[in-house]
C-alpha cells in the first residue's frame, strides 16, 4: 500500500459534514433525516453515502416482515410516495416440526413477538432501493460500487473519515493498467452502517474498546430463497415460522416462509452460529428443511428464482457496544440492534439511523466536530426501540438452552409476564468458542440434492448473481496460512467447507497434502467465516468496488 502511494502520489479528498458508510436501511435513513433537518432549518449540509454493492440494494437481503413504525416516523407519507410496502400480513402461523409431522401453535397462545398484524411482507432490497431514491431526491450524494476500505484518523486519534479501496490491483498486489488510486472522504462525523459484522465496525470496536462491559455479540446465519409457486397454493400476506426439525433440540434456529405478491414466496432458515458440532452445515440443514411434508407441499411444482445468505446479529440489548467514539458512531446492525425475538431489524436500523442523524446534525450546527455524539445513545435509551429490545433481552439466551426449555421460558416471559421480568441473562461466549473438536461429535450425513426442491451450493450462488473481478487480491484473508490445515482440519475436520453457504472454502490435495483453497469469487458477503472460524484466522475485508451478489426482490 505504501509503495502504491509513493508511486502515485497523495490521494484526492472530498469534504463533507457527514459521511455515511453503507447504503442499507440504517445509512439511507440517517442520510434522509440529515437532509430533512437541514431543509427545516434552511441550512446547507453536505452528506454522502458510500455503498460497496454495484447499486443501492444489491447486497441487501432479509426475510422480511417489516414493522412500519420507524418508516412512519421518517417518511410519514411513504404510501403516497410509492414505497414498496404493499402486502399486508393477513395471517400468522407457527409450527413445531418433527421429521414427518407438525404441530401448530394456536394464535391465542403466540407471544406478541410472533404476531405481525399491521406489518408488511416486503423485499428489503426493494425498500432500500426506494429509500435510495428518496435520499437522492433530498440531495444526498450516493456512491455505489465504492466500498469504504480504510478508516482515517486525525492527529488526536478521532475519526477523520474513510478511504475507498484502490481499484485495479491485481492478484499479486501490484497495480494493473486499470489502476485508480483510492479517494479519501473527510467529515466532521462518520456514521458506520455496514450491517452485521461490519469490516470497519470491527476495527472501531477494537481501537476504541467499545465492547468493554458488553456481552459477546452472537450471530445467526440466515439463508434464503425466492420461489414462484402454484397460484392455487399462494396466500398473499401469510407469515409462517417453524422451530424444531431438522435441527437438534440443542441447536438454536428456525425457519420463515412468507407469501409475497405475484405468486412468490420467500423461504429461509436461520441457524445460530453458536452451534457446537463442526459437521453441521447450515446450508444443508436448510435444504433438508424444504423436504418436510408441510414445506414440500407449498414449494413442490414451483420454481426457485433467487438465493442468498447473510449473518444477522442476535445478541440483542445486552450485546450492544458503546455506540459512539470521537468522530463517529455505529448504527443499525453494525452495532447489533436486530430484535432476534421478532426476527426483525429493518425498523431498528431506520430508527437508529434517525437518532444518529439528529445527534450529528445538532452537533454540526453547534460548530462541533470529531467529538462523541453522546446525544445519540442518550436518545436511544429513552426511545421505544430501547423499550422493545429490553423486553426481548433474554430471548436468545433462553433459546440457546434448548428448544423446549427456551420455548417454555420465552412463553412465560413474553406471554405471561409481558417481558417485565426482574432477571437478565447474559451471553457468556462468542460463537467461534462454542465449536467442539470433531472427535467429540457425530458426523452428519446429508442427502444429495435433487435439483428440483433441494440444490447444491454452486447452482445456488449462480442465481444470487454474484460476481467478483477475478484479477484482484482475495478479500478473504488469513492471518496465518498454516492454521486451516494444521489446526482447523486436524482438530475440527475443516468446518470452513461446511459453515460457508457459498462454496468459498474447500480442502484439496496438492502433491498428496491437503491445503485450503479459497474460491473468493463465490462469496456472497455473509460474513459467516469471519464469525465462526474457530481460530479467528479468517478476516473478511472489502473486495474491489461493486463485487459480490446482486440481489433482486430479495
Amino acid at each position: 500500500m505504501q509503495n502504491v502511494r509513493e508511486q502515485y502520489g497523495p490521494r484526492e479528498s472530498m469534504e463533507y459534514d457527514v459521511v455515511i458508510v453503507g447504503g442499507g436501511p440504517a445509512g439511507l435513513s440517517a442520510a434522509i433525516r440529515l437532509k430533512q433537518l437541514a431543509a427545516e432549518q434552511g441550512v446547507e449540509l453536505g452528506v454522502c453515502v458510500l455503498e460497496k454493492g454495484s447499486e443501492i440494494g444489491a447486497h441487501i437481503l432479509s426475510g422480511a416482515v417489516m414493522d412500519p413504525r420507524a418508516i412512519d416516523e421518517l417518511i410519514p407519507d411513504w404510501k403516497e410516495k410509492g414505497a414498496p410496502l404493499t402486502v399486508d400480513v393477513t395471517e400468522d402461523k407457527f409450527l413445531f416440526l418433527t421429521e414427518t409431522g407438525s404441530k401448530s401453535v394456536p394464535t391465542w397462545a403466540l407471544p406478541d413477538n410472533f404476531k405481525n398484524h399491521g406489518n408488511y411482507v416486503i423485499s428489503l432490497a426493494n425498500v432500500t432501493r426506494w429509500l435510495g431514491q428518496q435520499a437522492e431526491a433530498a440531495g444526498v450524494e450516493i456512491f455505489p460500487g465504492f466500498p469504504a476500505a480504510e478508516i482515517l484518523y486525525n492527529n488526536d486519534g478521532s475519526v477523520k473519515g474513510v478511504a475507498t479501496g484502490n481499484l485495479g490491483i491485481g492478484k499479486d498486489g501490484e497495480p494493473t493498467e486499470n489502476f485508480q488510486l483510492a479517494m479519501e472522504l473527510h467529515a466532521k462525523y462518520t456514521l458506520f452502517c455496514e450491517g452485521a459484522r461490519g469490516h470497519l465496525g470491527r476495527q472501531l470496536n477494537d481501537r476504541f474498546i467499545l465492547r468493554e462491559g458488553a456481552d459477546p455479540q452472537v450471530y445467526g446465519i440466515g439463508i434464503k430463497e425466492l420461489w414462484e409457486i402454484d397460484p392455487a397454493k399462494h396466500k398473499p400476506g401469510l407469515v409462517m415460522h417453524t422451530a424444531g426439525w431438522p435441527l437438534e433440540n440443542d441447536t438454536y434456529g428456525g425457519s420463515f416462509l412468507y407469501h409475497m405478491d405475484n405468486n412468490q414466496v420467500v423461504v429461509g432458515f436461520v441457524v445460530g452460529l453458536g452451534y457446537t458440532n463442526p459437521y453441521l452445515s447450515p446450508f444443508e440443514e436448510f435444504q433438508r428443511y424444504k423436504t418436510h411434508p408441510a414445506i414440500r407441499a407449498i414449494l413442490e411444482g414451483g420454481k426457485r428464482v433467487s438465493y442468498g445468505a447473510r449473518a444477522i446479529t442476535a445478541g440483542g440489548l445486552m450485546s450492544l457496544p458503546k455506540l459512539v467514539f470521537p468522530g463517529g458512531a455505529l448504527v443499525g446492525d453494525d452495532a447489533g440492534f436486530l430484535n432476534a425475538s421478532r426476527i426483525k431489524g429493518s425498523h431498528a436500523a431506520i430508527k437508529t439511523g434517525m437518532l444518529a442523524a439528529e445527534a450529528a446534525f445538532d452537533a454540526v450546527q453547534a460548530g462541533r466536530q470529531s467529538d462523541e455524539l453522546t446525544a445519540y445513545p442518550e436518545s436511544f435509551t429513552t426511545s421505544w426501540l430501547h423499550t422493545e429490545l429490553h423486553r426481548a433481552r433474554n430471548f436468545k439466551q433462553w433459546m440457546s438452552k434448548g428448544l423446549y426449555l427456551g420455548t417454555l421460558m420465552v412463553g412465560i416471559e413474553q406471554k405471561l409476564l409481558g417481558g417485565k421480568v426482574p432477571w437478565t441473562l447474559h451471553h457468556q461466549h462468542s460463537d467461534h468458542e462454542m465449536i467442539k473438536p470433531a472427535s467429540q461429535c457425530k458426523q452428519i450425513t446429508y442427502p444429495k440434492p435433487d435439483g428440483k426442491l433441494t440444490f447444491d451450493r454452486l447452482s445456488s450462488v449462480f442465481i444470487s448473481n454474484t460476481n467478483h473481478e477475478e484479477n484482484q487480491p482475495a478479500h478473504l484473508t488469513l492471518k496465518d496460512p498454516s492454521v486451516p490445515v494444521n489446526i482447523n482440519l486436524l482438530t475440527y475436520d475443516g468446518p470452513e467447507a461446511r459453515f460457508c453457504p457459498a462454496g468459498v472454502y474447500e480442502f484439496v490435495k496438492e502433491n498428496g497434502s491437503p491445503r485450503l483453497q479459497i474460491n473468493a469469487q463465490n462469496c456472497v458477503h455473509c460474513k459467516t467465516c469471519d464469525i465462526k472460524d474457530p481460530t479467528q484466522n479468517i478476516v473478511w475485508v472489502t473486495p474491489a468496488g461493486g463485487g459480490g451478489p446482486n440481489y433482486a426482490n430479495m
